[in-house]
């Protein structure tokens, strides 16, 4: 018997069910940064547009819309969102000005993490930035 492959094209929607790659990823995280990591990605698939993907992408999990959309992790000493772009994080600088930044990373402590208003923001603002570079 011939073993199935997983393909680009089996990556379900954001909405439906989850991969299990991105289960194992998560299950592998220890607690508390297991639970703030759950609660981001809750936040993500609430504003993430249909068509929307999930995968695991350079090994933490990734959000696809039209492009990359967003990614977060964790790390032994805090949590990690991607934007996936470093003009998001200029543009919402006022916003983030109490998280450690770097050119493409918001870094936040296990037990203060992104407030779900502001990663709803930049998830749209993404998915805006997505469609405008999509649209050319």
């Amino acid at each position: 018997m011939k073993k199935a492959i997983k393909t680009r094209s089996s990556v379900t929607t954001a909405r439906e069910t989850v991969l299990p790659e991105v289960e194992t990823y998560l299950a592998a995280v220890p607690e508390p940064a297991r639970s703030t990591l759950q609660n981001v990605r809750a936040v993500i698939q609430s504003v993430a547009p249909p068509g929307s993907t999930e995968a695991l992408g350079y090994g933490i999990p990734t959000f696809r819309y039209k492009g990359a959309l967003v990614a977060y992790a964790a790390f032994k000493a805090h949590c990690s969102f991607f934007p996936m772009s470093a003009s998001l994080i200029e543009e919402f600088a006022e916003d983030l000005k109490d998280y450690s930044l770097s050119k493409g990373t918001i870094r936040f402590p296990v037990d203060r993490p992104l407030p779900p208003k502001l990663i709803k923001k930049l998830v749209k603002a993404r998915v805006a930035q997505n469609e405008k570079k999509n649209a050319r």
